[in-house]
């Protein structure tokens, strides 16, 4: 009768003992595995060799994508501090929503953008964009304390929105001042693709744009 051994007990000395198979070398000639990639019998240091190999494949695969994800961020740092400087250089105050809307669909390639200001000083008053909202769309954007994102479920904003039946996915954005409980005003991207903002994206940069958004358009209100 075979003896029996213990597998854990043995596990457990090898990894106690690191030395084990430096002082008995042959071993490594004589040891037989079974190999799952190969489909064959391989020596122990083959068997290794396709560990540390798998383990490579897979550290370059993370590699690709923290170098692709850091070319995006990048990318969309670029855009942003383009979108910036535009709105800097808007001559005067009443150009801003308009610079600002334009800036988001060209440099952002967003394909429909538009926002809705209330509160604002009586010279700004008849503008487009500060056309009048109902009372559920400003609690609508009171509540919103970080950007929404997701499908198009009729909200009256992406009916502000040029086109807007093919809106299929939007980002909606509220526009206020800082640390103020309630928003003036409301920033809409939409899309006629369904993937394009969605409600488990990262909003990081959303938020930036929304707070860039709120600090530039302020001078606008009453």
């Amino acid at each position: 009768m075979a003896p029996h051994f213990d597998t854990d007990a043995i596990a457990q000395y090898l990894a106690d003992n690191p030395h084990f198979f430096e002082e008995h070398a042959e071993l490594f000639s004589q040891i037989k595995l079974t190999s799952p990639l190969a489909g064959r019998t391989v020596s122990l240091q083959e068997r290794q060799m396709e560990v540390l190999r798998e383990k490579i494949k897979t550290l370059e695969l993370q590699l690709a994508t923290f170098m692709r994800i850091g070319h995006e961020n990048d990318s969309i740092t670029e855009k942003f501090y383009q979108w910036a400087c535009s709105l800097l250089l808007a001559r005067n105050d009443v150009d801003l929503p308009h610079v600002l809307i334009d800036g988001l669909r060209t440099i952002f390639g967003v394909p429909h953008a538009t926002l809705r200001m209330w509160g604002v000083a009586e010279e700004y008053a008849h503008t487009w964009f500060a056309a009048p909202v109902s009372v559920d769309a400003k609690i609508f954007s009171n509540g919103l304390h970080a950007p929404f994102c997701g499908a198009n479920n009729d909200f009256e904003a992406a009916s502000w929105l040029e086109d807007s039946s093919s809106i299929k996915s939007i980002a909606m954005m509220p526009l206020r001042t800082q640390n103020a409980p309630e928003a003036f005003g409301l920033l809409i991207l939409g899309s006629p693709e369904a993937e394009r903002f969605t409600s488990d994206m990262a909003t990081d940069f959303l938020t930036k744009i929304g707070e860039t958004s709120s600090a530039a358009l302020s001078c606008l209100l009453d």
